[in-house]
């Protein structure tokens, strides 16, 4: 019952790794590493049977150390679990004194031999250490459990005595009829009775070379037969060879064998490495998937330090960029560093070069000199509000009123507004009120006889293009204000002048 119990919990966990190689699929990630490896094996066999004198290491009056040898070929699949094609060939020994048979009570001492058994297997693999311990310990040791399913081709010599009768036998499962139980393969002349085998294990591996690797692995193989030592408990005949050829089942459970190896691997692939004190370098060559850890190729991503920042930040530096650029002293509208006259008067009408002009000159010269009227010289200027009001200044009227002679006598002139406020309300607020600034200059111009108003633009920006500090009385004031700037139709805007807002 409890070998039956067994049986059971080994096909289930046979199961759950056939899943799990479902569910972890072959490594595919973006470094090649190596995947294939060739395992030879070389060590002592001991069977668990009816004819065995122990069940542990200590041989029996007749029996004799066994051995064989093995290979295997490998496929790791991902760094904790991987598969291998298991072929084995070795010899199998086993005596009892007293064995006593039920069916005459004659008492026997049998002596079993299977010269040259064949197993193969299909096992999948685990990494134990992996999966307890992680990847940072145990670096070069690999500890792998694997659970298979695979066939045993054997034939099975008998010596016997009948202590009861005295009489010597030797009998054979050589014959056709020994292949009931399953099937048979015949070799040289021998019929070989195949049975299914279950090889459950454990191997322990050490990383010599990037080619090499030293284990030792232990596989108990639990055999659908009870017959492998030509026994059945308790119902053997041997005079009669009763029980043996049949299916019976006997008092004994089905039997195993034990394999005790000593392993040598060589891992195939291109340009072989191996990790030295858990340092990877992906650009080295190619690592074996047995043994690193996928992650560990990907470079850890650079954090720098404040340092560092402050380094590359400096590195990669623009050129200063000449503060006149952005800065307008005199606030006529036109930047220091393109402004001829950088003083002139607060509300002066300047050139597009910053050099005041005289705008009453300018018209009476276009009256005397009866100059064409398609022609438009840029001309740029301010006015200036009090504290959160959009009304027009007296003196800015004065200013508005010329700007309308001069452009119903240039047609080909338009004037943009933009409307500006200092840096003490809220920025919403501030644009709003910038925006009430140009539509009442906007207001005057066409109260004042503007011909063709569609020549009028406005723009309006709120704090945010100030041509003076907010921090002063005198700065404040200058930010109060709406720029008149005179163009030519063909140019689709003015080039402004970014502020600064401290």
């Amino acid at each position: 019952m409890k070998r039956k119990n067994l049986y059971v919990a080994l096909i289930c966990l046979s199961l759950l790794s056939l899943n799990t190689f479902a569910q972890n699929r072959t490594y595919e990630g973006p470094n090649k590493m190596n995947t294939w490896s060739i395992t030879g094996y070389g060590g002592i066999t001991k069977f668990f049977g009816d004819l065995t004198e122990y069940n542990g290491f200590k041989r029996g009056d007749n029996e004799k150390l066994t051995g064989g040898w093995g290979l295997s070929i490998n496929k790791q699949l991902s760094p904790i679990f991987g598969v291998q094609i298991v072929g084995f060939n070795g010899r199998l020994q086993g005596s009892k004194a007293g064995h006593i048979s039920s069916l005459t009570n004659h008492e026997y001492n049998a002596t079993f031999n299977s010269p040259s058994f064949v197993q193969v297997s299909l096992d999948g693999t685990a990494n134990l250490n992996r999966l307890l311990f992680g990847y940072k310990k145990l670096r070069r040791w690999k500890v792998d459990a694997h659970l298979g399913w695979g066939i045993i081709y054997y034939h099975t010599d008998v010596d016997y005595i009948n202590v009861t009768t005295g009489q010597e036998f030797s009998f054979s499962t050589n014959t056709d009829a020994s292949s009931k139980t399953a099937g048979k393969w015949e070799r040289n002349g021998s019929t070989y009775t195949r049975e299914w085998v279950m090889p459950v294990g454990l191997s322990v591996h050490y990383e010599l070379t990037p080619r090499f690797d030293l284990g030792l692995d232990y596989t108990h193989n639990f055999v659908n037969t009870e017959k492998l030592d030509a026994t059945v408990g308790g119902l053997s005949d041997y005079s009669t060879q009763t029980g043996i050829w049949t299916f019976a089942k006997g008092e004994s459970g089905n039997d195993a064998y034990g394999i005790a190896t000593i392993a040598l691997t060589y891992k195939l692939g291109k340009n072989a490495v191996m990790a030295k004190k858990g340092k990877y370098d992906a650009g080295s060559g190619r690592y074996h998937l047995r043994w690193a850890n996928p992650q560990s190729l990907i470079p850890v991503p650079y954090n720098p330090t404040m340092e560092d920042a402050d380094s590359i930040a400096k590195a990669n530096m623009p050129k200063p960029v000449d503060p006149r650029l952005y800065t307008d002293s005199d606030g006529d509208g036109v930047a220091d560093l393109f402004d001829k006259e950088p003083n002139t008067p607060i509300g002066s009408i300047v050139s597009g070069g910053g050099v005041a002009m005289d705008l009453d000159k300018i018209i009476r010269d276009a009256i005397k000199n009866n100059l064409p009227k398609d022609e438009c010289e840029a001309l740029f200027s301010n006015i200036e509000f009090d504290t959160d009001k959009a009304i027009i200044r007296n003196p800015s009227k004065e200013t508005l009123s010329k700007v309308v002679e001069l452009l119903n006598m240039r047609t080909n002139c338009r004037i943009v507004l933009v409307g500006h406020t200092d840096a003490r309300a809220s920025d919403a607020y501030n644009v709003s009120l910038s925006r009430r600034r140009v539509d009442a200059a906007k207001r005057f111009l066409i109260r004042a006889g503007i011909t063709d108003p569609s020549r009028i633009i406005v723009e309006h920006y709120g704090e945010y293009r100030p041509i003076a500090e907010n921090t002063t009385v005198e700065g404040l004031q200058s930010n109060r204000r709406v720029e008149i700037k005179i163009l030519p139709n063909n140019t689709i805007r003015s080039t402004y002048p970014a502020g600064f807002r401290p």
